[in-house]
């Protein structure tokens, strides 16, 4: 707002001051400002249309003169509607339990009304307009929706080859911009008779529950096949990685290695690789010839000699009589 002032100087210095009032029981303050200097109103917060569609206040305007002169002017405000508020479906109503389906029977004529669809937008103007089309359907040759009311009929004969679940799809646009929408689905149910309807839609509605709980089911097995696979194979993973390392610091390590002599095997003082000697006893009977060995009495003086200067083979060394004709002489035997 602008107020002028014929006087000059300090006296023609005008300032502009909200004078206190209310709105619905609301100080006028909280919805608007007025700068001082200038005049300019400013909105303090936002407007709904829905909630407040217009109001009014007063503005002092004052001169900087000594007594101060002031004039008043009323304002109003007029809030403009903007398209924030999408259609609403009144019918049919929407239920998540149970499942409403409209009867058509077979026997119904080309411009059979179904049913129609109420919907409403609590927006003003043209934002409010509504317009119906049929999105998607289950036969779109049968059925359609009118672009202004909303009503849903037969485009054509039904037959006995219709199908008797029908599934519309009806989509509810307003003429804002940009434009805002609703969608609401329509069963329908081509049949004669109520336990038909019955028996195919609550088939309809177990199938669906079962499909979606099969669904769940196969998911988490497959999940917890997933996990339990990649269980294994890290596992498994580690188990090789373990014994690899444990592998090669055996092999890196300079640990002495201590060898392991049987019972009764004692060192010598020859020089080799087998400085060992080991002591057998070997006892013979009259009757040598057709009888095996056998471990002797102790004290015997037979011996069994690894000699280290040798290439492996076994060396018989016999006394001076033989050993075949003298059953209790000692053997000897040097490797």
């Amino acid at each position: 707002m602008n107020a002028i002032d014929a006087d000059w100087n300090q006296n023609a210095r005008v300032s502009y001051i909200l004078e206190d009032s209310f709105f619905n029981g609301v100080p006028v303050s909280s919805y608007v400002s007025v700068s001082a200097d200038s005049g300019v109103i400013h909105a303090v917060r936002s407007f709904d249309y829905e909630q407040i569609k217009d109001f009014q206040f007063r503005v002092k305007a004052q001169d900087g003169g000594s007594p101060p002169l002031s004039s008043n002017v009323s304002v109003k405000i007029l809030i403009q509607d903007q398209n924030d508020n999408a259609p609403q479906v009144l019918y049919p109503v929407q239920t998540g339990g149970s499942l409403v389906a409209e009867m058509v029977p077979r026997s119904a004529d080309v411009g059979y009304l179904v049913t129609k669809v109420v919907a409403v937008d609590v927006d003003s103007g043209q934002n409010a307009w509504l317009s119906y089309k049929l999105q998607k359907a289950t036969d779109r040759a049968l059925f359609e929706v009118g672009l202004q009311n909303g009503e849903i009929r037969t485009i054509r004969q039904v037959t006995d080859k219709d199908v008797v679940k029908q599934r519309l799809t009806v989509i509810v646009e307003d003429n804002g911009q940009p434009s805002r929408s609703a969608t609401v689905v329509v069963n329908v149910a081509v049949a004669d008779s109520f336990p038909e309807v019955l028996s195919e839609f609550t088939d309809f509605t177990h199938d669906k529950e079962y499909n979606d709980n099969l669904t769940f089911y196969l998911v988490l097995a497959l999940a917890v096949v997933s996990f339990l696979f990649i269980t294994c194979l890290v596992v498994i993973i580690s188990v090789k990685i373990y014994r690899w390392r444990q592998s090669r610091i055996l092999y890196h390590s300079n640990l002495p290695v201590i060898p392991y002599y049987p019972p009764r095997y004692s060192d010598t003082l020859g020089t080799g690789t087998l400085q060992h000697v080991y002591n057998y006893e070997v006892c013979r009977t009259t009757d040598s010839r057709k009888s095996d060995c056998k471990f002797g009495r102790a004290g015997s003086q037979n011996v069994l000699i690894m000699d280290p200067s040798s290439t492996g083979t076994m060396q018989r060394i016999q006394s001076e009589k033989s050993i075949l004709d003298e059953p209790d002489s000692p053997l000897e035997v040097s490797l």
